[in-house]
């Protein structure tokens, strides 16, 4: 058997092996080559002295490139009872530095990560299966206390995802609850792009890499009234705040023209149209009219 730069066989003949065919239902698609792992373990900056989370790491190829570029350990979460094998081996060739938890990564607590860790800074870098990735994002944006349990994630998603994540108002398609959310907690910057050639089986559309650092000291406001007012709003994003947001001031049991008031916000403008602190405002009204 042939080895790869870093000691271990090609990424191909591990898959072949184990008979790793990836699996649709699962959202795998597996990338191969190392150059392209080891550009992505790069993006997440130095890693001496760094735990890293890898979500859906399958047979191992970033896994790999993470060890490889010197993180103290990676945490490796897989669902896939296939892919333990491969990963086992990859732990017997960095002894100590790769711990394997067997599971959904939906279900994985923080503080089994911050445990895990041992005390070393922990950034989250993945390439995240498609199905989940947005639900993850959400969490871990979402996570109390903030500055949360991570320094920096580095995720990959589909295009599509990622240009939600990082968009503006200026770029009404893309804008959302997605924008709002990372851009109140974190500063998001779209890396590069990944073509579906590099993966196998490649998929439709083209992959995007994203950085998003957390803020320390985001604008104030309560993450749950935030969440449910951008819902609200872009869940009927061609409509004027006075009519998108009645469902979420009902909710909160306030008056929707006092809300609008106070937050200082237009009744008849839209969702796209208010930026990230525009959002932050209307959830700490709406926390205000409640006291």
């Amino acid at each position: 058997m042939s080895l790869a730069a870093d000691g271990l066989p090609p990424l191909r003949e591990v898959v072949a092996a184990h008979g790793l065919a990836a699996k649709k239902s699962l959202g795998q698609n597996f990338l191969f080559d190392l150059n392209l792992t080891g550009r992505i373990a790069r993006a997440s900056g130095p890693l001496e002295g760094v735990a890293v989370v890898e979500v859906g790491p399958g047979p191992g190829g970033l896994t790999r490139a993470l060890l490889a570029h010197g993180a103290r350990k990676v945490i490796a979460i897989e669902r896939d009872e296939r892919c333990l094998a491969a990963l086992v081996d990859i732990a017997a060739h960095w002894p100590g530095r790769l711990q394997i938890i067997a599971g959904d990564a939906l279900t994985v607590a923080p503080e089994t990560l911050v445990a895990a860790a041992e005390g070393a800074p922990i950034r989250i870098c993945a390439n995240l299966p498609y199905n989940i990735a947005t639900v993850l994002l959400t969490r871990w944006l979402e996570a109390e206390p903030w500055p949360p349990f991570y320094q920096r994630l580095t995720l990959m998603f589909q295009r599509e995802v990622a240009l939600r994540i990082v968009a503006t108002p200026a770029e009404r398609a893309d804008y959302g609850r997605l924008a709002v959310l990372a851009g109140w907690r974190a500063r998001a910057q779209l890396l590069f792009d990944v073509p579906p050639a590099a993966f196998t089986p490649p998929p439709k559309v083209t992959s995007s890499v994203v950085e998003l650092i957390p803020r320390e000291r985001p604008e104030p406001c309560d993450a749950r009234l935030l969440s449910a007012a951008t819902q609200a709003a872009f869940g009927q994003r061609r409509k004027m705040l006075r009519q998108s947001l009645k469902a979420f001031s009902a909710a909160q049991g306030v008056d929707l023209a006092a809300l609008l008031s106070v937050a200082g916000l237009d009744p008849t403008r839209r969702a796209e149209e208010i930026d990230v602190a525009g959002f932050c405002k209307l959830a700490r009204a709406a926390e205000a009219l409640k006291a």
